[in-house]
């Protein structure tokens, strides 16, 4: 446990043992939360082949796990403020990485998606609470640190969720490749159990469903929070309408990548990693609301160079939209943290719900665009998403220079 002068007397500043033990519990369970949640995404070519389903239908698989994660951050932020932080976050890891190794073993697609399903919901635990556990613990000056830390974990966990399984069923069967996924999801586990603080500046609350009920009602009074969670639906379901999809343009004429090749794409994960740490703090200095927009323009830019013919404008489109993405998600996320005044979970939960519902919704409509136009449709309607987020974000820019965030 870190010194106990470095988490009583304030909260954990950066640079202290407590904040890297911290950043290190956090950053591990954010990898492996991406991994269990999206390592099926390179498998949709696959699982629609080997289970003789359609793109739409084989795309469910990541739809209902992040449908079922939304609905259930409601209820895993709210539990959090009876139950504390860190037990929460604990057992949601645990339960999702066991969840993922019987997925691994089932033989039926209705059986697979049932138990995709049930991962969602025990994962629920860990996102929302996460960025309350650090709004709550972080100073000021290093949560914008902490959270693009941790957001850029997510990332890494997103590309070795993602690269690792394109490119390992190459050479084996993607069931082994699935348990394997869920295995480190356990070490996360564990690691989480053993090096995270307990909270010091949690308050518990009564177990009052009412109440509860009403702290969740009470963040859609705030403007600024409203549109923040606008901006997690939109942002999150337009990229990964995209990511769902490229896997089968790329394996088209005149591509012909093989699953190793298009598994080797999504190393532009890198991309997010840097650009949700680096972009967290310029935020943090120059404001969000001019950061955000520039963020979406960004991950329009990219999208747009998917639709070019030669292969490296493609590959180049994807890492721009990716590090633009993730550093758009770093500003919304830490902003509804800091704007949140109570029950700051709740308000965590309500963004990650907007943020997962976007990713099921709008991820599984994209798969009506491939299937009825191609890829063209694909991008123009992520494009018309990113359209109403940038409108959106401008009265958040407005908000951010009359209240400072």
């Amino acid at each position: 446990m870190p010194a106990p002068e470095q988490v009583t007397e304030g909260r954990i500043a950066a640079g202290t043992p407590a904040f890297r033990r911290t950043s290190l519990a956090m950053a591990g369970a954010g990898l492996t939360t991406f991994a269990l949640l999206y390592h099926t995404q390179p498998l949709l070519p696959l699982l629609a082949a080997e289970f003789r389903v359609s793109a739409a239908e084989s795309a469910l698989s990541l739809s209902l796990a992040t449908g079922a994660l939304a609905l259930s951050l409601l209820a895993a932020g709210s539990l959090s403020e009876v139950w504390g932080r860190k037990p929460i976050m604990v057992a949601s890891l645990l339960a999702a990485s066991l969840l993922t190794i019987i997925v691994a073993f089932t033989p039926s697609w209705h059986g697979l998606l049932v138990a995709r399903t049930l991962m969602g919901v025990a994962l629920a635990g860990l996102p929302a609470v996460a960025m309350a556990y650090l709004g709550e613990e972080m100073e000021p000056k290093a949560l914008g640190l902490a959270m693009g830390l941790y957001i850029a974990a997510s990332a890494l966990g997103g590309m070795v969720g993602r690269l690792a399984t394109g490119i390992a069923v190459d050479f084996m069967p993607w069931r082994p490749v699935a348990a394997g996924i869920g295995v480190l999801g356990l070490v996360a586990a564990l690691g989480l159990w053993r090096l995270l603080p307990a909270s010091r500046h949690f308050q518990r609350q009564a177990p009052d469903p009412a109440a509860l009920a009403r702290g969740l009602l009470r963040q859609f009074r705030d403007p600024g929070l409203c549109l923040l969670f606008s901006q997690a639906f939109l942002l999150m379901g337009a990229f990964v309408t995209l990511y769902n999809y490229i896997g089968f343009h790329l394996l088209e004429p005149p591509y012909n990548l093989s699953q190793t090749m298009i598994g080797l794409i999504f190393s532009a994960y890198v991309m997010g990693m840097g650009g949700s740490a680096w972009i967290g703090a310029l935020a943090g200095r120059i404001g969000r609301g001019r950061v955000l927009p520039v963020g979406i323009v960004g991950i329009a830019a990219g999208v747009a160079m998917t639709a070019a013919g030669p292969l490296w404008l493609v590959v180049g489109g994807v890492a721009l939209l990716t590090f633009s993405f993730f550093a758009a998600h770093s500003v919304a996320s830490s902003w509804v943290s800091a704007r949140a005044a109570a029950a700051k979970a709740q308000a965590s939960s309500l963004y990650l719900f907007c943020y997962y519902m976007g990713s099921s919704i709008l991820g599984a409509t994209g798969g009506l665009a491939w299937d009825g136009v191609g890829w063209g449709g694909v991008v123009a309607m992520v494009l018309g998403l990113l359209a109403l987020a940038f409108i959106l974000a401008l009265p958040l820019a407005r908000l951010d220079r009359a209240s400072g965030g």
